[in-house]
């Protein structure tokens, strides 16, 4: 073959073939802004449902503070707070005074009540007279556990019976944590009944 029929031939190829789709940067741009757009709008609409939840529980009174001196701890633990509840009604959140926000805490229980320390959220004390019970369950809004997994403080706070829901380091110690809470409880209750 010669130099000429060899470049005739590679001319027929190279007309046969198709070249490559182009991307269409346009369109690809439009998308990834709708869809940044569309995301950033559902948050927004996140952000406002819980501000508007927490307007609407505006009637929680204001969380007390630990006392000075609190007496000596019957018991401490560290582990997660998974938020706030009402009473009996597992979905309810309350997000009022920051009750809503999850964080890491550190639990003391003393003869006073109970003190919940939470690194980057509001701290909170629940005297002993305002505890109501304690006991194992297995989810509170927005956390689901296995059966026994979360320890949940119910508390008298205003005119509302609070749920809040607690998972230890070491989920070992919350049967501890039920039996010594209901006992106090118990102790409070049969002492006001006897004055």
């Amino acid at each position: 073959m010669t130099p000429a029929t060899l470049l005739a031939a590679g001319t027929g190829l190279a007309a046969d073939q198709k070249s490559a789709e182009v991307t269409d940067w346009a369109a690809r741009v439009g998308w990834v802004v709708g869809l940044a757009l569309f995301v950033a709008l559902v948050y927004w609409l996140m952000r406002e449902g819980w501000k508007w939840r927490g307007t609407l529980q505006g009637d929680l009174p204001e969380l007390p503070s630990a006392p000075d001196d609190p007496g000596p701890a019957r018991l401490s633990m560290s582990g997660r707070y998974h938020g706030s509840t009402t009473a009996g009604q597992w979905l309810d959140r309350i997000v009022a005074h920051g009750l809503g926000t999850r964080s890491r805490v550190e639990l003391t229980l003393t003869d006073a009540g109970l003190d919940v320390v939470r690194p980057g959220a509001a701290d909170f004390f629940v005297p002993a007279a305002q505890l109501r019970e304690a006991r194992l369950d297995k989810g509170i809004a927005g956390k689901v556990l296995t059966e026994g997994g979360l320890l949940v403080v119910t508390w008298a706070h205003g005119e509302r019976l609070i749920d809040s829901g607690f998972r230890s380091d070491h989920a070992a110690e919350h049967n501890e944590w039920v039996d010594v809470i209901n006992s106090m409880i118990n102790t409070n209750s049969t002492e006001g009944a006897e004055r």
